[in-house]
C-alpha cells in the first residue's frame, strides 16, 4: 500500500506544472482581452468599445469574437441604434464559467512561480532582481 501512494505522489509531482487548465482558446492574447473586457461589463459591449479595450483592429477583432462565439464563451447580439448597426458582445455563462476556471489555473501558475524563485535564494535575474 506504501508503495501505491508513493507512486502516486510521484505522479502528481511529474506533471505539477502541466497547467492543464490554460486552455489555447483562451491564453492568446487577444482572446484573454475580450474575455477580460467582458468580464469587466457584463451588460456587454459595444464592439468599437470593446475594440478600443482590446487595442485591436476590426478585422482582428472580429476573428477573435468569432472564434469565442463559436466555442460559446460570448454571444454577439445585432441591433439597429439611430439607424445605425450595433454589435453588442457579451460573455456567455459558459464563458465566464470557463474565464474563472482559466484564471483560477493562472494564480496557481503564478503561485508555483513565485515559490521556485523564492525557493532560490540569492539567484539573480537578468536585471539583478531577486524576486519576480
Amino acid at each position: 500500500m506504501a508503495n501505491v501512494n508513493s507512486t502516486r505522489k510521484e505522479d502528481r509531482r511529474a506533471s505539477q506544472y502541466a497547467y492543464v487548465g490554460l486552455e489555447r482558446l483562451i491564453h492568446e492574447r487577444a482572446r484573454l482581452s475580450v474575455l477580460t473586457s467582458l468580464a469587466a461589463h457584463p451588460a456587454g459591449l459595444r464592439f468599437g468599445d470593446l475594440k478600443q479595450l482590446c487595442d485591436l483592429t476590426d478585422g482582428n477583432l472580429s476573428r477573435h469574437v468569432q472564434i469565442l462565439q463559436a466555442a460559446r464563451l460570448v454571444e454577439v447580439s445585432k441591433s439597429f441604434e439611430h439607424h445605425r448597426p450595433q454589435t453588442v458582445c457579451r460573455l456567455t455563462a459558459e464563458g465566464r464559467r470557463r474565464y474563472v476556471e482559466y484564471l483560477s489555473v493562472l494564480e496557481r501558475v503564478v503561485r508555483d512561480a513565485a515559490a521556485a524563485t523564492k525557493a532560490q535564494p540569492g539567484r539573480k535575474g537578468a536585471r539583478g532582481a531577486a524576486s519576480i
